[in-house]
């Protein structure tokens, strides 16, 4: 089992769900080793670690993870918002988290990319596939929870300019049904806007411009304003049980282990 599988296969087992108690992990069939613990009355005697126990003084039991097949889909927002960035685009970056997403996939797993209305599946179109028209973030995310099968590992890369102030318990349902990890892409001048005096500003979802003035004191606010919409932004998701991460412009895939703790 590659180590980006074996942390998602971890993570699913182990992340909390709103209401729940902390999953806990299954013992398998000696698939991948997760852990030593102490012995417990019923434990496999087989599964004693005996060099472990004399090393700590106390009988230690291996605990392994049930190999299953896992469903792997992606959600990856291609609104105008994404195909910006000072040193990149941030949907070069979405890309490369998806990417790795997918290279996850072994044997009987399956791959399942939503897209406009469609779902494209196997490891390679799933990767490669774009959409073929606007994208709707809302939509494709209620279109995750009509077809997504209970206990997918669901991705989702966005910076959330499209989720609604109500999303009707979208995400909630979402996280209720599979493992849902989001990748939240950074304003890219979420630490300082580089403009002074009076510019016209266009905005990238709608095309339309205006006039503003940028001195310190517009330029500080700008900064307090991104940051605060990016912390209420996450909280919102993890509250709705969802395990958040943030899209590292300069590398999709550290920014996918990150968020399952590889680094």
């Amino acid at each position: 089992m590659n180590p980006l599988r074996a942390a998602i296969v971890r993570g699913a087992r182990r992340t909390p769900r709103r209401g729940d108690g902390v999953r806990s992990v299954r013992a398998g069939d000696g698939y991948e080793f997760s852990q030593l613990r102490g012995y417990l009355e019923g434990d496999d005697p087989r599964r004693i670690d005996w060099a472990a126990s004399a090393r700590i003084g106390a009988l230690q039991t291996r605990v392994y993870l049930e190999e299953t097949a896992l469903v792997l889909a992606a959600i990856v927002d291609e609104s105008p918002s994404m195909r910006v960035g000072r040193t990149r685009r941030l949907s070069e970056a979405a890309a490369e988290a998806v990417a790795a997403w997918f290279s996850a996939a072994e044997n009987e797993d399956r791959a399942k990319r939503l897209v406009d209305d469609r779902i494209v599946e196997g490891r390679r179109p799933a990767t490669a596939v774009r959409a073929n028209g606007p994208f709707d973030l809302m939509r494709t995310l209620e279109l995750a929870v009509r077809v997504l099968p209970r206990g997918a590992s669901l991705l989702l890369v966005t910076d959330g300019f499209d989720l609604p102030a109500d999303d009707d318990g979208l995400l909630l349902r979402l996280a209720s049904r599979c493992d849902a990890t989001v990748l939240l892409a950074h304003d890219p001048w979420h630490d300082g806007i580089p403009l002074r005096g009076l510019r016209r500003i266009r905005d990238v979802e709608t095309g339309r411009s205006r006039l503003l003035f940028f001195g310190k004191r517009e330029r500080e606010k700008f900064v307090r304003a991104v940051a605060a919409r990016e912390a209420a932004l996450r909280a919102r998701f993890v509250q709705a049980g969802w395990r958040a991460g943030a899209l590292d412009v300069a590398n999709g895939r550290a920014s996918l282990e990150a968020a399952f703790g590889m680094s």
